[in-house]
């Protein structure tokens, strides 16, 4: 029996991770909201049968959600990525190489294994965690991923399927519309359908030269990962960062340069933390400004400025006293600002990076032992527990978060309590 692949998925993570700490939401409808409760970006299955779609705007489904029951809430990424560290880390007790491949998925290279190892681990996952998660087992890691949604459908199957065990896999492939095929997606199913290419089936028996005429390299990919010929491999480290962004639109307009700084000066502080962990150094610097598109009766303003960095730092006081110098060149008063960020590129290795004349943030070890402590103690006792003065004491520029849940694992004051 030649090598699989299983693709463990958390069945509607940000509701799953929810309901953990909240077991009040279970059987009911809910849905996660984006930045500033916004728009929708997870849904119960309860809420997908109600027919609420993802990026449905929050105050257009009001009446719905009232009429309904629905349980709306703003989006707690703290927790989403703790609890799935978590999944990651209990999947590792039993399967020696693992790709992450997303917040809510991982592919694993079963060997010999199969079904049976897919139930048990799905069970750990769920015991240990809470989570629930489904399994999609195949040849390849496109095989599989159909396989999960296979898996995720029917009820039956008990949250694995084995696509390399079906009795006729060819029945499954037809049963699944272009669209859903890891690739193709819903920009490249319509030029299929033209072809008369419309089901997993279809594309399965298409010649691989006429994919790669069609779609590129990667259509040809398709064909062959669809006909059981591995072309994806495990990547079982993750490819190196070429850049980071970070960047979030304002609760409200904003207009004072004092909140603007304070703003920009957190989101990259968060950046420096996200370097050091990836043991990366930035070279390159850009910030930005916005207003808001949606009211063209007011003045525009998106301005952007960029800057090479005097020598490559992950240093945090550093990466902030360039990102507002930038800010101030580009600032504009009167203008109400609905948005700003930060961008870092030509990221490089921290080990072997090319210094200035006189060392610089990146080689100076007090520097490097004060965001040592300041990481520390910001993981222990939550994000932003210690702050830089430039962040500010008292954000008004914060998002909407009318309904966010507590951070239950990560701030030791959200610990949940047992009731006597």
């Amino acid at each position: 029996m030649s090598a699989r692949f299983a693709i463990v998925d958390c069945n509607n993570c940000y509701v799953s991770c929810e309901r953990v700490f909240n077991p009040k939401l279970i059987g009911v409808p809910v849905v996660v909201l984006s930045n500033n409760d916004g728009c929708v970006i997870a849904r119960s299955q309860e809420a997908k049968d109600l027919g609420i779609k993802m990026g449905d705007p929050a105050f257009k489904n009001e009446g719905l959600f009232r009429k309904h029951g629905v349980q709306v809430l703003s989006s707690n990424y703290a927790l989403y990525g703790d609890m799935s560290a978590r999944v990651m880390e209990t999947i590792r007790t039993m399967a020696d190489r693992l790709e992450v491949y997303s917040i809510d998925e991982a592919f694993v290279s079963l060997g010999q294994q199969g079904a049976d190892f897919a139930r048990e681990l799905r069970s750990r996952i769920r015991q240990w965690t809470g989570i629930p998660t489904s399994i999609g087992i195949a040849s390849t890691k496109t095989l599989a991923k159909l396989a999960n949604r296979v898996a995720k459908k029917d009820p039956a199957l008990g949250g694995v399927f084995d696509l390399t065990a079906a009795e006729d896999p060819d029945a499954v492939l037809g049963g699944i519309p272009c669209e859903d095929i890891w690739g193709v997606g819903r920009r490249l199913a319509p030029r299929l359908a033209r072809s008369g290419i419309r089901t997993a089936l279809d594309l399965k028996r298409a010649d691989p030269a006429w994919a790669r005429r069609t779609m590129g390299v990667v259509g040809e990919r398709l064909v062959r990962e669809l006909n059981g010929v591995s072309c994806l491999a495990l990547e079982e480290l993750p490819a190196t960062k070429q850049g980071m962004c970070s960047a979030k639109s304002f609760g409200k307009p904003v207009t004072d340069l004092a909140e603007l700084e304070s703003a920009l000066a957190t989101y990259t502080a968060g950046l420096g933390e996200k370097l050091r962990a990836g043991n990366l150094l930035a070279t390159q610097m850009q910030v930005f400004l916005a207003t808001n598109p949606f009211q063209p009766d007011r003045p525009q303003h998106t301005p952007s400025a960029y800057a090479t960095l005097p020598v490559p730092t992950n240093h945090t006081p550093a990466l902030i006293a360039a990102a507002l110098g930038l800010l101030r060149q580009i600032h504009r008063p009167g203008f109400q600002y609905k948005k700003t960020g930060v961008v870092l590129t030509d990221l490089v290795p921290e080990a072997g990076a090319q210094l200035g004349l006189f060392g610089g943030a990146g080689a100076d070890p007090k520097r490097a032992a004060l965001d040592e402590a300041v990481d520390l103690l910001n993981k222990r006792l939550g994000r932003n527990t210690v702050k830089y003065g430039a962040m500010g004491t008292d954000p008004k520029w914060g998002m909407r978060q009318t309904r966010k849940s507590r951070n239950f694992t990560t701030r030791w004051a959200d610990l949940p309590v047992a009731s006597a």
